[in-house]
């Protein structure tokens, strides 16, 4: 997109471009979504920015109105397999404040000025600014959707002092903290810390729950995962095993529309996490975002879909149809090598529990490490766990996939669906033998055309 197409975007308040692009005020200094309700401003007072953490990085903060940081992510990271696609993925994983950016540069196989140099020059921002940015959203998330205490809040939100977090948060938002959390009507009413974090997952255009939410239902692991209620108004529910400890979250089925006045059923969907330390919101609200492909652009996946006779109609009856990805991409390979029965004998057998605040699952799936000898899953179990199989949001999808067809019980099928629903890539066809090529006009999307035809 030029600049005269985004502003164009922005004077039609066009909700499809939330999280593609922001755009900026120098008269006002602030920077919002493309949907913003404000007056749309002059032309030439208009900056352009492919991320939130540029739009900081030269002064703007966040408009109070739109709320910019709440939007779903750009749908470019999930497609991209270079550096800078598998950096945003793995920041957006919490990598950066868990590891810092040496940690992030080692995953990439990059030195950390390289990565820096990479990201600053296409995204305005490097690693830090970019993390610094989704600290701020979890910040603000836990200031007005819990009662926590500020200091408690700046430590989960990986702020490394109170001072950074206080000076980052009057920065971005113009307000303390204090004013922040006071402020009225911009977030879910605060709960108390033993009801778990009330969230609003968001997404762009339209959302088929119906069917994501029957195959949640088909797949759900007993102890791991449940999905209860009637069509329509289900939930949800399952563990979690994040990098400080176990979680449980639920998401309800029901989907809710955007502000009115803006242009495509855009919404959210509600969702409740209890986690056992703060410190992995990021984390865990990043892999529900995978697992119900919160950041597709059905608008790209739809209108290149429909385009071919042979799914134009399957398109039509379902649009916004999502390809989901995986809450723990090392569980579902391993699930993938075990079959629903072995499963859930494997959940069983290692009886790991997780806390289950009001009922539901409680029960964590094994770990790589606990199955290692284990007669179906134990060659992948083994090489997830000596680092052989990398499942990491950043990791290289073409050498991922080579690594699984060389494990002992991994087929080209099974490593296949492994790519789609662990890695989350759009772009991959799970059927043999290869030689028909027609599924070829439907890149980069035909994990999505996958799913209309049934092949998974």
């Amino acid at each position: 997109m030029d600049e005269d197409t985004r502003y164009e975007a922005v004077a039609g308040r066009d909700a499809r471009f939330d999280g593609v692009f922001f755009f900026a005020v120098e008269t006002t200094g602030i920077y919002c979504r493309p949907s913003c309700p404000a007056v749309t401003p002059k032309r030439r007072n208009v900056r352009f920015f492919p991320t939130a953490a540029a739009a900081q990085a030269h002064g703007f903060r966040a408009c109070r109105r739109c709320r910019p940081d709440a939007v779903p992510g750009s749908a470019e990271w999930n497609v991209r397999a270079d550096v800078v696609g598998r950096a945003m993925r793995m920041i957006g994983d919490g990598v950066v404040d868990r590891e810092g950016v040496p940690g992030l540069a080692d995953r990439l196989g990059y030195s950390t000025r390289q990565v820096q140099r990479q990201l600053t020059a296409e995204l305005g921002a490097g690693p830090i600014a970019l993390a610094r940015a989704q600290r701020a959203h979890t910040a603000r998330i836990l200031l007005q959707t819990t009662g926590l205490p500020v200091t408690r809040i700046a430590f989960a939100a990986g702020f490394a002092s109170v001072r950074q977090f206080n000076d980052t948060v009057r920065q971005i938002y113009a307000r303390t903290p204090s004013e922040l959390r006071a402020e009225a009507g911009t977030g879910t009413p605060r709960t108390a810390a033993g009801a778990g974090i009330p969230l609003r997952l968001a997404h762009r255009g339209p959302y088929a729950a119906r069917a994501l939410f029957d195959l949640l239902a088909r797949e759900a692991l007993p102890g791991v995962e449940e999905v209860t209620g009637p069509p329509g108004v289900r939930t949800y529910r399952r563990t979690l095993r994040l990098p400080h400890g176990p979680a449980t979250a639920a998401v309800e089925e029901r989907r809710h529309a955007g502000r009115p006045g803006t242009p495509g059923p855009s919404g959210w969907l509600d969702a409740r996490l209890h986690l056992t330390d703060l410190r992995d919101l990021t984390t865990a609200v990043q892999r529900l975002r995978r697992l119900f492909d919160l950041d597709a652009d059905p608008y790209a996946v739809d209108g290149r879909l429909a385009a071919d006779p042979r799914l134009a109609g399957a398109v039509a009856a379902t649009p916004g149809l999502r390809s989901p990805g995986a809450a723990d991409p090392e569980e579902y390979a391993l699930r993938a090598v075990l079959g629903p029965e072995a499963a859930a004998a494997a959940v069983l057998a290692h009886r790991e529990d997780a806390p289950a605040p009001g009922g539901g699952p409680a029960r964590l799936f094994p770990a790589a490490g606990a199955l290692r000898g284990h007669p179906l899953a134990g060659p992948l179990a083994a090489a997830l766990a000596d680092g052989t199989v990398r499942l990491d949001p950043g990791a290289d999808r073409d050498e991922t996939e080579r690594a699984l067809r060389a494990v002992p019980g991994v087929d080209a099928r099974t490593a296949a669906l492994i790519r789609m629903r662990a890695l989350g890539d759009p772009d991959v066809w799970p059927a043999e033998p290869e030689a028909d090529r027609a599924h070829e006009a439907w890149r980069p999307w035909r994990s999505y055309a996958a799913h209309h035809t049934g092949l998974v």
